[in-house]
C-alpha cells in the first residue's frame, strides 16, 4: 500500500483547518449538512450523467488501485523476463510453460503463453499492441471521471450559495439572522472549490499518471516478450529493459 495519497489529503485538510483556526474560525462552523448534500449530491449526479457506466466502474477500480496499490512492480517484471529468457535459451520455449503459474502480471503471462503456443514475435506484437492502445484509451477515460467531477463541483457550490442567499433574503425582516445566514450560504462555495481542488482534480491527475505508467510498463513487457521470441540472451534483455525498471527505483534484476 502506498500511503502518500492519504497523507497528502490529511496534510492539505490539516493545513486549511489549522489556518482557519489561527484566524479565529471553528471547525463546527464549516459543518453544514445541507450544503454538503447539495454540493456532493449535485456533483455526483452531474458526473453520473456525463460519464458512461463502464467509465464509472473503471474509475472506481483504478481509484482503488491508486490509493491502495500504486504502480506495477517493474523490477519484478524484469526479474521474471530475465528468468524466462534464461530458460527459453537453455531448454527451449516449451519449457517456459512451467514458469507461467509463477508470473503475476497478466499481460506478460499472455504474451509468453502465445510464444509457448508457437506464435512468432510479429504475431505477439500484432495482437498485443492494439490491446495496449485500447487499455490506455479506456484508462484515460476512467481518469477523466474525477476531472469531470472537479469541473462541475465549484459551479454546484455556487448554486448552493445562491440557494442559501435566497433563504437569507426571505429573512430580511430579522436582521439578527442575516450574518449567520450569509456565512452558512457561502459554505456551499467552500465545499465546491475545496472538493474540486483538494480531491477531485488532484485524484484525476494522479490516475492519469498511473495510466501513463501502465502504458510504459506494457511497452516494457512487449519489448521483453519480443526479445525472448527473437532469442535475445538474458543479459541483453536486462540491459534493454533496465531503464524502464530503474526509472521508478526498482531493484536491479539478479
Amino acid at each position: 500500500m502506498d500511503p502518500s495519497p492519504i497523507l497528502a489529503i490529511l496534510f492539505a485538510m490539516g493545513a486549511i483547518l489549522g489556518g482557519n483556526a489561527l484566524e479565529g474560525g471553528h471547525v463546527s462552523s464549516l459543518i453544514v449538512p445541507t450544503a454538503f448534500m447539495i454540493v456532493v449530491g449535485g456533483t455526483v449526479g452531474a458526473t453520473w450523467l456525463a460519464c458512461t457506466n463502464a467509465e464509472l466502474k473503471a474509475c472506481a477500480k483504478l481509484t482503488k488501485r491508486a490509493v491502495f496499490l500504486g504502480h506495477a512492480d517493474r523490477g519484478k517484471l524484469l526479474e521474471d523476463m530475465v528468468k524466462v529468457s534464461n530458460v527459453a535459451r537453455r531448454d527451449g520455449m516449451l519449457a517456459v510453460e512451467g514458469l507461467l503459474d509463477g508470473i503475476e502480471d497478466e499481460f506478460l503471462k499472455r504474451g509468453l503463453r502465445m510464444l509457448v503456443d508457437g506464435s512468432s514475435a510479429e504475431d505477439v506484437r500484432r495482437v498485443l499492441e492494439p490491446e495496449m492502445e485500447l487499455e490506455e484509451h479506456h484508462g484515460g477515460a476512467a481518469a477523466k471521471v474525477w476531472e469531470t467531477a472537479g469541473g462541475y463541483c465549484p459551479t454546484v457550490g455556487i448554486l448552493g450559495a445562491v440557494l442559501g442567499l435566497i433563504h437569507v433574503m426571505s429573512n430580511l425582516d430579522k436582521p439578527e439572522l442575516l450574518g449567520a445566514g450569509i456565512a452558512v450560504a457561502f459554505i456551499g462555495t467552500v465545499y465546491g472549490v475545496g472538493f474540486a481542488n483538494l480531491l477531485f482534480m488532484p485524484l484525476g491527475n494522479r490516475l492519469k499518471k498511473i495510466v501513463g505508467h501502465d502504458a510504459e510498463t506494457r511497452n516494457m513487457v512487449l519489448m521483453g516478450v519480443v526479445g525472448i521470441a527473437a532469442g535475445v540472451n538474458a543479459r541483453q534483455i536486462e540491459e534493454m529493459l533496465s531503464p524502464f525498471a530503474h526509472a521508478h527505483g526498482a531493484k536491479k534484476a539478479a
